[in-house]
């Protein structure tokens, strides 16, 4: 079986899925979705339907990296929220399938929109796709996990030493030159962390436009997609975290809304966005702002920096992998901005 980040043996899988999943019927088709630097997804063609597959990609990985089992368990307990989510029908944690463990879900047929500045739509929708983007965040933030058993998800409280704890060291093991501001922000961040409030909320980790699967017609979200980096977390986290790549610039490897006049594209600025999401979640203000902001930029830049080591090491699922990389630096720099 070849070892490649793109090919695997169909009708192998075929017949393992058929075993699996009820009412799955091969053969099947695997194609690659452009797109996604972690975890090589695929749609999946198959004579009773189409489905779309996760996989780990091959390698030696970092530990803790791309955690399909973790995105499965995730997608399976929000089912019933009102969190939009794909449906998810099945974890093999059989390398000898395709390679390594993998997940099969539902194929949804929606639009994913890669620029934030929507140039597609009018602003009207613009307006409303961001209202919709902020409703899905909160009601994320909103979800009783203990309820959808999610209490064992991740350690509560001390969420920002952690992930600083974490992400540093993914860092170091992936890191590849010297980058002044990461090292500013590395002693910045730990010495600054914001005494713990007691927030604790299921943190999608990577929450972004392209993200979410939109209806074809209709500013709605059907499905929120990639949940490898969730966690129990800070809410704020989140938040930050999607304001952080709205002020980035439109490099066309990553699309972001800096220089772009908002108002004039009916698309709120990070304040009223800001300002939305506390209404929804009951808050008057976020205290320390720049804090998780900063954060979020030396978080993005760490996991670019792992996504540039696996492409020198040939082990990247997508060409953009080394584009991407390029992007630490000047992350770090924003990063470092906030806190001068």
């Amino acid at each position: 079986m070849s070892e490649s980040t793109f090919d695997f043996d169909t009708d192998k899988l075929a017949a393992y899925l058929e075993q699996q999943v009820e009412d799955f019927q091969g053969p099947l088709t695997a194609t690659k979705f452009a797109g996604g630097q972690s975890n090589p997804t695929f749609l999946i063609e198959a004579q009773s339907g189409k489905y779309v597959l996760r996989r780990k990609p091959p390698g030696e990985l970092l530990k803790s990296a791309h955690a399909v089992d973790r995105e499965y368990k995730v997608m399976s307990a929000l089912a019933d929220t009102d969190v939009p989510v794909a449906k998810a029908y099945h974890l093999c944690e059989d390398d000898s399938i395709i390679g390594s463990m993998f997940y099969l879900m539902e194929f949804i047929d929606g639009r994913v929109m890669w620029d934030p500045a929507l140039p597609e739509a009018t602003n009207e929708e613009r307006t409303a796709i961001y209202t919709e983007m902020n409703r899905v965040l909160a009601a994320l933030h909103s979800v009783d996990v203990d309820a959808v058993g999610l209490s064992d998800y991740g350690k509560p409280g001390s969420y920002f030493e952690r992930q600083v704890g974490r992400w540093t060291k993914q860092y170091r093991a992936s890191e590849t030159e010297a980058i002044p501001e990461m090292e500013t922000l590395m002693e910045w961040l730990p010495a600054n962390i914001p005494a713990d409030d007691g927030k604790v909320a299921l943190a999608h980790g990577d929450f972004r436009l392209d993200n979410m699967m939109f209806h074809p017609a209709e500013s709605r979200v059907l499905a929120l997609v990639d949940w490898e980096l969730s966690t129990l977390g800070h809410p704020f986290a989140d938040l930050a975290y999607q304001c952080m790549q709205l002020r980035m610039e439109n490099t066309g490897v990553m699309s972001g809304l800096g220089g772009v006049d908002r108002k004039a594209l009916g698309i709120p600025s990070e304040e009223e966005y800001v300002a939305q999401y506390c209404e929804r979640m009951g808050l008057t203000e976020i205290p320390n702002w720049n804090f998780y902001l900063a954060f979020s930029f030396f978080r993005f830049a760490a996991i670019l920096q792992g996504v540039k080591k696996r492409a020198l090491d040939g082990n990247a699922s997508s060409e953009k992998a080394m584009q991407m990389g390029e992007l630490v630096k000047p992350l770090a720099v924003m990063g470092a901005e906030l806190i001068s």
